[in-house]
C-alpha cells in the first residue's frame, strides 16, 4: 500500500506572504492541541522548496508577534488557547450544512445544520473549530452572527387562526413567524415582503413582520416584483428622482454645442433590439480618401446629465445596473434619461462622450480622438433590418453599413488571431401575451449585424483603456476602471480537459494562447452536435468570471492586455466612472483616488451579479410556467448537470428540470465528480454529463421555480 502524500498547498511561485499565511493558520486551526516548528510545518504542507521554507520562519515570526499563535518552545508555535476560532461567510449547501468561507485559512469549514446557531446564507459568522479528525474535512460551529446579510426575506403568506408564517422563497432554510398584528394587510396566499423583527435563541423560527405585500401569487406582476425583491433589486424609482429627472430639457443650449466636436454633418446611425428605446450608443462613416476611413463610435454622454454627489447619481450607483428580466426592463436611469434625454433617437441632437478612429482597409487604427461631441443620427435600425442590407447589399445607408460590414470583419479576424476566444450562447426567449403567461419559446442567434456592433464596442472600450492605461515616458499610472478578466482556473482546465476527451476533444494547456486558440478550434467541432451546449458550459465554467476593477490584468476572454467599458452608460454605472476618468484626465487632471474606485468597482461587479442571478431567475420562472401543462408528456433531452442530488436534463427547447436521486431506484449511485457522471454500485450503470435522455415531466413547482423529471424509455416509433 502506498504511503499518501502530503497536500502540497503550492510552489515558490504561486506563493506569496498572504496566502502563505493562510496555509500556516489552516494547519494550526486543524490542529489546535498541537505545536509545530517551521520545519514541520512545511512537512505538513508538502513544501520542499528551501526559499518558501525560509519564508515559513519569517511568517511563523509575524503571527507570533500579531498574537495569532504563541511561542511554547524555542522555535515551536501553536494557536493561542480560545484563538481557534474564524470570521467568514456562510454558503448554506443544498444537503443543509454550511461551508464557512474565509479569507483567515485556505480551506472552507464544515459547519452543520444544528451548529448553524441560526446563521443564514451570505452572514458574516465567528466560528470555533474542531480538531481535525483524520481524512476529514475542517469543522466547527457558529458561535456568533457578527453581521446579517439579509434581514428581508420574500415569500408567501400561509395563515392560521392567530399567526401566519412567510415561507421564503430560495436556500433558506426557515419560515417566518408572523403574528397577525404584523401582517400588514397580507392574507394567505400572496407574495409578500417581511423582515426578522428578532429571533430568539431557543426559538426554531425567528418572528417577523410583513413590510410589503406583492400580490397574489401566480400573478405575473406579483411573481416578477417577488423576483426583484428576493435580490434587493429596486421595484420603483423614489419620486424625488423622478422629479429632478422630469426637470432636465431635451433642449441643447447653443453654448454647450460649442464647446463641442460637432459631428452633425456626418452620416450616422444606430442598430439596437426591435422592442428597445434606450439607444446607447451610435455609429459614424465617412470616406476620407481611397481605403481611408473616419469611424465614430457615439456613446450617450450619461455624465454630462448626471453629476457626481446628486440623487440621481446616488441612486444610479446604487442600482449599478439596469436588470433585464424576461418580460421588463428595470433602467438604472429613470425613463426621461434613459428614453429620452439620452437616447440617441434618430433625427435629433444629441450630446456624446465619442471616440473617433482613422481606419484603413485593413481594420487597422491609424489614428484616434477621444471627447465629447454632438451628433445627429439619420436613420435607426433594428438588428434585423441591419442583417438584411448586410446579406442582400441594398437598403438604407447600405454603403455605410457594408463598410462597416467590411471593417468588423477584419477587426474580428484579428482578434481572434490574438487570442479572443469566440464563446457564442444562444439567448432563451419567450413569446408572451398581454397577461404575461409564456406561449412559446423561441432562441435568439447573435447574426453579422450583432456582430458589427460588438466589434466597434469592443475597439472602443479596448483603446479608450490604452489611452489611460499604457504607462507613457515613466509617468505614474493613473486609477481607472478596468474590465478584467482572469486566466482559467488549471484543476478546472485539467478536469473540462479529460471529459472532453470522452467525445474525442482535447484542447492544448501550455500557455495562455495555445489555450484560447484550442478552445476556438473546439467550438467549432462541436457546433451543431449533441454535445455542444454540455461542451460550451462547461468551458465557460472552467473560465473566471469578469469583474470590475482598479487593478488592470487585462480580460483574458478577449485577449486584450487593456480593456474597460465605455459603450453602455445609460444602463451599466461602471462606464459613467470610465467617462468621469476619461474627461479628467483628458483635461490633465491628476490620478483618482485608487481605493474609493476599488470600493465602487467591487459594488458594480456585485450587482452586476445580482441582477444576472434575477434574470435567470425570470427566465426559469417562465420555463417551468410554460411546462407546467406539459405534466406527464415525454420530452427527448441531454444530461446538463450532475450532483450528489440527482441529474438536471436539459430539453431540446432549453427547459431544465431534475431527475432527484430518490427516482433511480434500480441501484445505488455514487457521484464520481472527476468525471461528472453517477455509477451505480451493483450494476456500474453511469449517467453521464452530455449523454441523450428521454423524460417524462412530472412535476412543476412555480414556486420554486423547479421541475421534476422521471427517467423513461425510448418511445416506440
Amino acid at each position: 500500500m502506498k504511503k499518501k502524500k502530503k497536500k502540497s498547498h503550492g510552489t515558490s511561485s504561486t506563493f506569496n506572504k498572504k496566502n502563505l499565511k493562510n496555509a500556516i493558520l489552516t494547519v494550526f486551526h486543524a490542529n489546535p492541541q498541537k505545536s509545530f516548528n517551521y520545519k514541520q510545518l512545511a512537512s505538513e504542507m508538502g513544501v520542499k522548496d528551501p526559499e518558501i521554507r525560509r519564508l515559513i520562519h519569517v511568517v511563523l515570526s509575524e503571527l507570533a508577534e500579531d498574537g495569532t499563535i504563541e511561542q511554547v518552545f524555542r522555535g515551536k508555535f501553536k494557536v493561542k488557547s480560545g484563538g481557534g476560532q474564524i470570521c467568514g461567510r456562510v454558503e448554506l449547501q443544498p444537503q443543509g450544512f454550511g461551508l464557512i468561507i474565509s479569507e483567515e485559512i485556505d480551506q472552507p469549514v464544515q459547519v452543520s445544520q444544528r451548529n448553524l446557531n441560526h446563521a443564514m446564507e451570505g452572514d458574516k459568522v465567528r466560528v470555533t473549530l474542531y480538531a481535525r479528525r483524520k481524512k476529514h474535512q475542517l469543522e466547527g460551529e457558529v458561535l456568533e452572527v457578527i453581521e446579517r446579510a439579509k434581514t428581508t426575506f420574500v415569500g408567501t403568506i400561509e395563515r392560521s387562526r392567530n399567526f401566519a408564517f412567510l415561507i421564503p422563497v430560495g436556500k433558506v432554510g426557515f419560515d417566518l413567524f408572523i403574528p397577525n398584528e404584523k401582517l400588514n394587510g397580507a392574507v394567505g396566499g400572496q407574495k409578500a415582503v417581511a423582515r426578522i423583527t428578532e429571533w430568539p435563541a431557543r426559538a426554531k423560527n425567528p418572528f417577523g413582520e410583513v413590510i410589503e405585500v406583492l400580490g397574489n401569487a401566480g400573478d405575473n406582476e406579483t411573481e416578477m416584483h417577488a423576483i426583484l425583491a428576493e435580490y434587493d433589486l429596486p421595484l420603483r424609482f423614489p419620486e424625488n428622482v423622478l422629479k429632478v429627472a422630469e426637470r432636465i430639457p431635451l433642449e441643447i443650449p447653443d453654448e454647450e454645442i460649442e464647446k463641442r466636436r460637432d459631428m452633425r454633418d456626418v452620416t450616422t446611425f444606430t442598430i439596437d433590439p426591435a422592442d428597445a428605446k434606450d439607444f446607447d450608443d451610435a455609429l459614424s462613416v465617412r470616406k476620407l480618401k481611397d481605403d481611408l476611413w473616419e469611424v465614430g463610435v457615439h456613446i450617450a454622454d450619461v455624465s454630462h446629465y448626471v453629476k457626481p454627489n446628486t440623487i440621481l447619481d446616488d441612486e444610479a450607483y446604487a442600482r449599478a445596473t439596469s436588470v433585464y428580466l424576461v418580460d421588463r426592463v428595470v433602467p438604472m436611469l429613470p425613463e426621461r434619461l434613459s428614453n429620452g434625454v439620452c437616447s440617441l433617437r434618430p433625427n435629433e441632437d444629441k450630446l456624446c462622450f465619442s471616440a473617433v478612429f482613422k481606419l484603413n482597409g485593413d481594420g487597422e487604427v491609424l489614428k484616434e480622438w477621444f471627447g465629447r461631441t454632438v451628433i445627429h443620427s439619420n436613420r435607426r435600425f433594428s438588428y434585423e433590418e441591419a442583417q438584411e442590407i448586410i446579406e442582400t447589399g441594398k437598403g438604407d445607408l447600405n454603403e455605410e453599413v457594408l463598410t462597416l460590414q467590411d471593417l468588423a470583419l477584419k477587426l474580428r479576424a484579428k482578434r481572434f488571431k490574438e487570442g479572443s476566444i469566440a464563446f457564442e450562447r444562444v439567448e432563451v426567449k419567450f413569446e408572451i401575451d398581454e397577461k404575461g403567461k409564456p406561449l412559446s419559446v423561441y432562441f435568439k442567434e447573435s447574426k453579422d449585424s450583432n456582430k458589427l456592433i460588438e466589434e466597434f464596442m469592443l475597439l472602443a472600450n479596448k483603446r479608450v483603456a490604452e489611452h489611460v492605461g499604457k504607462i507613457k515616458g515613466g509617468k505614474a499610472e493613473k486609477t481607472f476602471v478596468y474590465r478584467i478578466h482572469d486566466k482559467p482556473d488549471p484543476e478546472k482546465l485539467d478536469n473540462f480537459n479529460h471529459f472532453i476527451k470522452k467525445f474525442g476533444y482535447g484542447i492544448q494547456t501550455t500557455s495562455a494562447k495555445t489555450i484560447s486558440t484550442s478552445i476556438n478550434e473546439l467550438m467549432n467541432e462541436v457546433r451543431g452536435k449533441s454535445e455542444q451546449n454540455v461542451v460550451e458550459t462547461l468551458a465557460i465554467r472552467s473560465m473566471a468570471k469578469a469583474v470590475y476593477s482598479t487593478r488592470n490584468i487585462g480580460h483574458y476572454g478577449l485577449g486584450f492586455e487593456y480593456y474597460s467599458h465605455f459603450t453602455s452608460p445609460i444602463r451599466r454605472y461602471p462606464d459613467v466612472m470610465v467617462h468621469r476618468l476619461l474627461e479628467r484626465y483628458l483635461d490633465g487632471g491628476r490620478s483618482a483616488n485608487a481605493q474609493k474606485y476599488e470600493d465602487y468597482c467591487k459594488h458594480s461587479s456585485d450587482m452586476e451579479n445580482r441582477a444576472a442571478n434575477a434574470e435567470r431567475s425570470s427566465i426559469k420562472y417562465k420555463q417551468v410556467e410554460f411546462m407546467k401543462d406539459r405534466i406527464g408528456q415525454i420530452f427527448p433531452g441531454v444530461i446538463s448537470g450532475v450532483t450528489d442530488w440527482g441529474l438536471y436534463v436539459e430539453l431540446e427547447n432549453k427547459c431544465e428540470g431534475m431527475v432527484p436521486m430518490r427516482e433511480l431506484d434500480d441501484d445505488f449511485y455514487t457521484f464520481d465528480e472527476k468525471n461528472y457522471c453517477l455509477v451505480g454500485n451493483h450494476s456500474k450503470r453511469t449517467y453521464q454529463l452530455g449523454e441523450s435522455v428521454w423524460v417524462e415531466i412530472v412535476r412543476a413547482n412555480l414556486e420554486k421555480k423547479q421541475l421534476d423529471f422521471k427517467l423513461v424509455a425510448k418511445p416506440k416509433e
